[in-house]
């Protein structure tokens, strides 16, 4: 028997659920559309992932891939009526369909938060792409006042949604993937840093913090990404290799027994959106160093009560706070505790019932 929403008459059967992806990378983005799919599965309804390469650059193509999601017709497939579409990322929520719904992950930020700074994809020096930055933006927010109401994956996405768009949104917060699989089973010697690694995730502040904390201090960092072989050189120039230990993409099952184990988790990214990573640790107990312009996990942690927030990015300030928590572990235990207690109540059927009334 299909789903039927409370206080409604219209019965939702099928849902496509529209995400962008960078071919061959794998994100929190990526985790999002994944997750909300197997939820609604989970639910009953039948739902197909609509995925479209994103390509950004030379700046064009980012119009085109634009256009690309404004010519895609979902209001039906093979003659099934397609009853609902949530759209995510950009440029997925510029998909036509006459009965939609946003969560909204991020906006292209290049063109926001990120512009003037070495990320942006535009000069607005030059004449030329100073006009593709303000048709851009144009475009960006009529495609997103279609909407009668937007939800954002958190406070950090509605807020630059209000400074750069003028417009309002509502945080919708959702557990992490296999949220009901992490744990604690201890806290031996070392610090965790996990997720993909590039620029804007920041790892290379804890190897530098690290070369200011005593030898017994050590840390394992999972992932890939751009910066992989940078950080190695730097771990190489600093003298660190017996204290830092890449291990590359790690299963899912690791993953968590990582969590599980360690002393505490680094998480200092540059105006993250939300940040898996911080509900990870503290659903595995653990207390999380963030920094003061990391966005998303600042609406998590807090400072001595469920983790650190760095105030500043000096080498030795950054040294002096790893090793604050890291040899205090009845801290490490309680500042964990708290953080566990303090999501406890965030849960997927919250997150489903609000996108599928407002759709």
């Amino acid at each position: 028997m299909s789903p039927l929403l409370k206080g409604s008459s219209r019965k939702i059967r099928t849902v496509a659920v529209c995400g962008s992806q960078v071919p061959f990378r794998r994100g929190g983005a990526e985790e999002q559309v994944n997750s909300l799919v197997y939820q609604l599965r989970e639910r009953g309804y039948e739902v197909e992932r609509i995925n479209l390469p994103f390509k950004w650059y030379p700046l064009p193509q980012l119009f085109n891939s634009i256009r690309l999601w404004e010519m895609l017709d979902l209001t039906e497939s093979d003659g099934q009526k397609i009853d609902l579409v949530i759209t995510t990322k950009f440029p997925s929520y510029f998909v036509r369909h006459p009965r939609k719904v946003v969560w909204l992950t991020h906006q292209y930020r290049q063109a926001y938060d990120l512009l003037n700074t070495p990320y942006s994809g535009f000069d607005l020096q030059d004449p030329d792409e100073k006009k593709r930055w303000e048709e851009f933006v144009r475009r960006d927010t009529r495609a997103l006042e279609e909407y009668r109401t937007i939800y954002t994956i958190a406070r950090n996405t509605s807020r630059r949604l209000k400074k750069f768009n003028r417009l309002d949104s509502i945080p919708l917060y959702h557990p992490p993937r296999n949220h009901a699989a992490y744990h604690t089973s201890g806290y031996e010697p070392f610090i965790l840093c996990a997720g993909r690694i590039d620029s804007l995730k920041r790892v290379d502040l804890l190897i530098k913090g690290l070369s200011h904390t005593p030898p017994d201090i050590t840390c394992k960092i999972t992932g890939t990404g751009p910066d992989l072989a940078a950080l190695k050189r730097l771990v190489k120039k600093r003298r660190l290799g017996k204290r830092v230990e890449f291990l590359g993409y790690v299963s899912d099952r690791d993953l968590v027994d990582l969590y599980s184990r360690c002393r505490l988790v680094f998480f200092a990214p540059y105006d993250e959106d939300y940040g898996y990573v911080t509900l990870e640790a503290f659903l595995s107990g653990k207390p999380v160093i963030t920094a003061f312009d990391s966005g998303g996990p600042l609406e998590f942690i807090r400072e001595g009560q469920t983790g650190l927030i760095l105030n500043r990015l000096e080498e030795r300030h950054i040294g002096r706070r790893i090793r604050e928590l890291f040899t205090d572990i009845e801290l490490c235990r309680r500042l964990g505790e708290e953080g566990y207690r303090s999501i406890q109540d965030m849960q997927w059927d919250h997150v489903i019932n609000t996108l599928l009334a407002t759709g």
